[in-house]
């Protein structure tokens, strides 16, 4: 049996077929996971009924049916760094994912225990040019993207076969990452916005990744780390394309506690996006904590819509050197969360360098406060 690093691409251009038609995953107890699963049809007769059944089809959120915020997970990269793992390669988390998606399993698995109500897919830095680079066929990058998914939702289910999970708990969803073309570029202009391509370039670079996990079966589409009003407009638009999406929240990346990181003032991209249904919920992550206070309300000041909130925790990233300039003081995430709770944050959670301890501090603080 091939074991995934072994059926990864050789450097003489030899195929990474092999892991998909080999299963280098056909030991795992759920047949989902393996690449080639999003391509099989499902299994014939009914979904289970019983909502508490790991298996049971997520109803979809209402904007009204629950009083408490759902809790996201934390820095996904951060976990795996700490697990040991080398992430300065254009693909980040998603050369893991492909190499080593047991590790994913494990960091998916160490957030719902804390307590998240809502795992992301480790699909934020993977894209059909970016897989291509590194030798993988249309074919294969779409199995990808959907084996991101049902990972994920294995995970979650898994998680709530254990009755000792749901005390207290809402059954967890699993939310799709779409990042921003700069994530692509690997050259940190997710943090400015300053892209050479035009409106036409960004809406290819994203239309087939963004139509393809909003039919994966993802509960909800995560567009998260945008760094302009420009790109936001650009996935908005495509956003009214597709056909009966999940709810979808849309977050940016933000330069100070009133603009984005490319001097858009947050106002603007939040009434762009007022009138879109497909986005249920906007705001901010992978920005200082400091500033979310501040933002916030500027969101909700030009849409009706809740905002979504997951800072980074200590620390600023520098792109250029690729390291993170750590600050004197630490962040108090659990009090801060209970401000942006105040202040119209329905989902809240951490990004970059924010660990499982920070959820479920994070949780407890907010349950208690609920």
């Amino acid at each position: 049996m091939l074991t995934a690093r072994e059926a990864l691409p050789s450097k003489d251009g030899g195929s990474p077929e092999a892991l998909i038609l080999d299963g280098a995953l056909a030991n795992e107890p759920d047949g989902a996971t393996a690449w080639n699963a999003g391509l099989r049809p499902a299994p014939a007769g009914r979904r289970p009924a019983d909502p508490h059944h790991a298996d049971a089809p997520e109803a979809r959120p209402s904007e009204d049916s629950d009083p408490h915020p759902l809790i996201l997970d934390g820095g996904f990269a951060t976990e795996l760094e700490a697990d040991g793992f080398d992430l300065n390669h254009p693909l980040w988390s998603a050369k893991v994912l492909i190499e080593t998606p047991e590790a994913v399993r494990a960091v998916h698995a160490r957030f719902l225990t804390a307590g998240a109500d809502c795992i992301i897919s480790a699909t934020y830095q993977a894209s059909f040019p970016g897989l291509a680079r590194y030798g993988l066929s249309d074919k294969e990058s779409e199995r990808l993207f959907r084996f991101a998914v049902e990972l994920a939702a294995e995970e979650r289910n898994r998680f709530w076969r254990d009755p000792a999970n749901r005390e207290g708990r809402r059954r967890p969803l699993v939310a799709a990452s779409v990042g921003p073309y700069g994530a692509f570029l690997a050259d940190g202009s997710e943090y400015t916005g300053d892209y050479r391509a035009d409106d036409a370039a960004l809406a290819a670079f994203h239309w087939r990744r963004l139509d393809l996990l909003a039919r994966s079966g993802a509960d909800l589409l995560a567009i998260e780390t945008i760094p302009s009003a420009r790109e936001g407009r650009v996935l908005r638009h495509l956003l009214d394309r597709l056909d009966d999406p999940p709810p979808a929240w849309v977050s940016f990346t933000c330069r100070d506690a009133g603009h984005l990181s490319d001097g858009t003032p947050v106002e603007e991209v939040a009434a762009d996006l007022a009138d879109c249904a497909r986005v249920r919920w906007v705001g901010a992550n992978c920005t200082p904590p400091k500033h979310l206070a501040a933002l916030i309300p500027k969101f909700r000041a030009a849409t009706a819509k809740p905002a979504v909130a997951y800072p980074n925790g200590d620390g600023r990233w520098d792109p250029v050197r690729k390291v993170w300039e750590t600050p004197a003081e630490t962040a108090d995430l659990p009090e801060l969360a209970l401000d942006w709770r105040r202040l119209g944050a329905d989902l809240i959670g951490g990004c970059c360098r924010t660990r499982p301890k920070d959820i479920r501090e994070i949780r407890g603080a907010l349950l208690a406060d609920a």
